[in-house]
């Protein structure tokens, strides 16, 4: 069975965050780089919209998170935990998110995009151009790179798909070059 079918059939069919029975898809939780079952949620597209920026957070969308932060499944979990992180400053998300509960390895996976740090003290990965990337992002090389370590040569032009940031150098981050998971220089990517 496909992770697809599989999420299909765990949430009955319907977003794991809002229940919508709609326009469904399949999202794998950044840093994530491959699909599975425990890194994957079935969203609509009103919730995967949101969650990637492509429109406005409609905080009044995000009440369903009230009941969707109990789901027994940790990847539905940590989705609400993000999702109530965006929407603080609304302040019933606060309460929320007092009362909920992940364990160690939930809240590490949680907490890897920043969700959770205040605007100012967050890191901010650029590309070359001067474009914000995000974890999940793709990426492609502008110039030919060595791979330390490796006779590997990373070609201009090559794409880096579901990129992962480093939390704690804004001028690295991580990706997949053919089969070779390798640290990248933002100012070698531009985005695509």
């Amino acid at each position: 069975m496909s992770v697809l079918q599989t999420l299909q059939e765990r949430s009955n069919s319907s977003c794991e965050l809002c229940t919508s029975k709609e326009d469904l898809k399949q999202y794998t939780i950044p840093p994530s780089l491959n699909e599975n079952v425990a890194n994957d949620v079935l969203v609509c597209k009103t919730c995967l919209d949101q969650i990637n920026g492509e429109v406005d957070m409609d905080p009044n969308h995000w009440r369903c998170l009230n009941d969707s932060m109990w789901s027994e499944h940790v990847a539905v979990q940590i989705m609400a935990w993000r999702m109530l992180q965006r929407l603080r400053d609304e302040g019933w998300p606060k309460d929320l998110l007092d009362m909920m509960y992940l364990d160690d390895d939930a809240m590490a996976l949680a907490r890897a995009t920043g969700e959770h740090e205040e605007a100012a003290n967050k890191i901010i990965h650029r590309d070359a151009n001067g474009v914000i990337l995000e974890a999940g992002d793709n990426v492609v090389l502008i110039k030919d790179l060595k791979v330390k370590g490796s006779s590997m040569v990373a070609k201009q032009g090559t794409p880096v798909r579901n990129i992962r940031l480093d939390r704690e150098n804004a001028e690295y981050i991580e990706g997949k070059v053919g089969a070779q998971q390798i640290v990248i220089i933002t100012k070698f990517v531009k985005k695509t």
